[in-house]
């Protein structure tokens, strides 16, 4: 298990939800944060928070439905003199649920794809190249269990899409110190999950911050987290450390 005291990682979706709760986790464990959600106030409430930590913060706010925003995101990251160690792709969107899914109209698939592939992915190219240079990094990216549900066709599509270029990266990455995995929080009682969902946001600790703190030079796995609730932290990795690669 890696120590990350005075490492930065930056965490999408990080001022609510699950990407708050990872936040916290990373800060409690002495990493600064680097704060992303679309507007740079919900950031900077998030960021005072973390900041009772102990660490520091970087608030900063890009809408993911405009690859423009994100590259100002990345640039202002840039400008502040932060080398990114850490990234947790956590935002994401369920932009519908559609019934008469036959019906399913374009503009679910062009959002969908835009927030939970191409904005993450972006990140990924930005900092990957870097990562290597120096000989560390880690990557999780948020994905989603849905399967055979034509209803949310727009949102499984495009975390397949997501699963697909990170498994595929990570195969360039095997035996590096550079890791790039995927984490499925669950059902869970966020925004997107909704009120009804079985699962509190807490149950995805752990499981969904695991991949930071891996040490094992693996890439491409799967972590369902909700495997790893009711673990420490050292259990969780451990557990993390001993699953099958999928190469």
């Amino acid at each position: 298990m890696i120590n990350i005291n005075g490492k930065w990682a930056l965490v999408t979706g990080a001022a609510r939800g699950i990407g708050k709760l990872s936040a916290e986790c990373l800060a409690r464990h002495g990493c600064n944060i680097i704060v992303q959600s679309r507007t740079k106030q919900a950031s900077e409430q998030t960021a005072k928070t973390l900041e009772t930590f102990g660490v520091k913060t970087f608030a900063t706010a890009a809408e993911f439905t405009d690859t423009a925003s994100v590259d100002r995101m990345l640039h202002a990251i840039d400008d502040a003199g932060i080398d990114v160690d850490i990234v947790l792709n956590n935002a994401g969107m369920q932009v519908a649920y559609r019934t008469q899914y036959y019906e399913t109209p374009v503009d679910d698939y062009e959002k969908s794809f835009l927030i939970n592939t191409i904005a993450p992915m972006m990140i990924c190219y930005h900092f990957l190249p870097r990562m290597e240079q120096k000989g560390f990094g880690r990557i999780v990216n948020t994905t989603s269990g849905i399967r055979l549900e034509p209803e949310q066709a727009g949102y499984s599509a495009s975390k397949a899409a997501l699963d697909k270029v990170t498994i595929d990266i990570g195969s360039k990455l095997q035996g590096s110190n550079v890791m790039i995995n995927l984490t499925d929080p669950g059902w869970c009682r966020t925004d997107l999950g909704g009120p009804h969902a079985p699962n509190a946001p807490e149950s995805a600790l752990p499981g969904v911050v695991v991949g930071a703190f891996a040490d094992d030079r693996r890439s491409g796995l799967f972590f369902n987290a909700g495997l790893f609730y009711g673990m420490t932290l050292e259990e969780a990795v451990i557990k993390a450390e001993s699953m099958e690669s999928p190469y």
